[in-house]
């Protein structure tokens, strides 16, 4: 009987550890494909003072007047390290150009940009591309306390651009993008918000196990 009950538990940690070293193989492949994306974008991430529904509408103004000054600093054909030195010396002004922004709509939020490595990103749809979960380098521009919900999309290639023509598709061809990666951007491959959310369940997983060795 004891025997019996040790060959099952055999089997069971087998399976356990068949099933770990799949996720394993595939969390690297996942990994890939989210690093290959992230070094070749910057995302645009600001941050609200409050939740209320008037910081929350503040937001979204210095949004808009970012995006439009971004557009005039990355002029098209820029690269990424072009656009990184590009905002990186651009980072007073930006913050100024926040601040004027909330100044007008009578507000006297102070505004700070910076440009950080390593954010994190949940996984996100937008109507015509998506990104996965993982970290990016993001220019912030944090609202005062920067207590609230925040808005976040990608400054290059100039995907969020509102006043852009060209598809996010032929902005991705831009920042020199490959066929596969805007395939999998775009969804034109099929399956891209199962694999994004796989990474991002990946991502939490190999959060768990880590603390798990470490505790």
């Amino acid at each position: 009987m004891q025997q019996k009950q040790n060959r099952k538990l055999r089997r069971w940690e087998l399976a356990l550890l068949l099933g770990v070293a799949v996720a394993a193989l595939a969390g690297v492949w996942l990994d890939g494909q989210q690093s290959a994306l992230a070094d070749k974008v910057i995302r645009l991430h600001v941050i609200a003072h409050s939740d209320s529904p008037e910081d929350q509408a503040l937001k979204l103004q210095v949004r808009d007047r970012i995006l439009a000054e971004s557009g005039e600093l990355l002029s098209g054909g820029a690269t990424l390290e072009q656009a990184r030195a590009a905002l990186q010396a651009s980072l007073a002004e930006l913050a100024g150009i926040g601040a004027e922004a909330v100044g007008e709509a009578g507000y006297s939020y102070p505004v700070t940009a910076s440009l950080e490595d390593g954010v994190w990103f949940p996984t996100k749809q937008y109507p015509d591309f998506a990104l996965p979960a993982g970290r990016y380098t993001a220019l912030r521009l944090v609202i005062g306390d920067g207590g609230g919900q925040n808005w976040w999309c990608v400054v290059f290639p100039p995907l969020c651009l509102g006043s852009v023509t060209e598809t996010a598709a032929q902005a991705a061809a831009e920042g020199g993008f490959s066929q596969e990666e805007i395939a999998l951007l775009t969804g034109e491959e099929g399956g891209y918000v199962v694999k994004f959310k796989a990474i991002e369940l990946w991502e939490q997983l190999r959060g768990w196990l880590e603390e798990r060795s470490s505790a």
